[in-house]
């Protein structure tokens, strides 16, 4: 499974895609989308929707992940700017009909780091190390985007898993 994980920003937005394999996930790209500072925020957002419709052509993913916006913001403008870049990915996402997931934070962190309070440094080691990059992934909006990449694909592992585990094909039958 392809999956696209997007860092949302109205500056920077990160993206990490990554094709899952429960032992072993290959990344496949990363880099981040730079908007013009300058612009107006819908001018922003209707770039952010042009680069995202070239990532999603490029790449065809299967699902896109997101983080969710929480409500305990200490920077409320900053949260809903997210939500602004938030709106457009699912938007262009749900248009061509890929899965939407989306992941709290400290899921996230902790389903890379074992703590679901890491920081930004934690996080850009945890992805270094999961793929054995020589330098850490810059800026943290990479490692956030592929951090919030493999979450879903563990995530839609064990959906998975449990699916199996429902209808009785796996397990020890007495």
């Amino acid at each position: 499974m392809r999956i696209l994980g997007i860092d949302p920003g109205l500056q920077i937005t990160g993206y990490g895609v990554i094709d899952w394999k429960p032992l072993r996930p290959a990344l496949v790209d990363a880099g981040i989308v730079r908007l013009k500072a300058k612009t107006s925020i819908p001018d922003r957002l209707v770039e952010l929707e042009t680069e995202l419709e070239s990532l999603f052509d490029e790449h065809a993913p299967d699902a896109c992940a997101v983080e969710q916006l929480y409500s305990n913001y200490a920077h409320p403008r900053t949260a809903i700017l997210m939500g602004h870049a938030r709106g457009v990915i699912l938007l262009v996402a749900r248009r061509r009909g890929v899965r939407v997931e989306e992941f709290a934070a400290n899921r996230i962190k902790q389903s890379l780091t074992g703590h679901g309070h890491a920081s930004k440094d934690q996080m850009q080691r945890a992805v270094q190390h999961q793929w054995n990059l020589a330098k850490l992934p810059e800026p943290p909006d990479v490692a956030d985007a592929l951090a919030v990449a493999l979450c879903c694909g563990q995530a839609l592992g064990m959906q998975k898993l449990n699916h199996r585990d429902d209808r009785g094909h796996r397990g020890n039958a007495k």
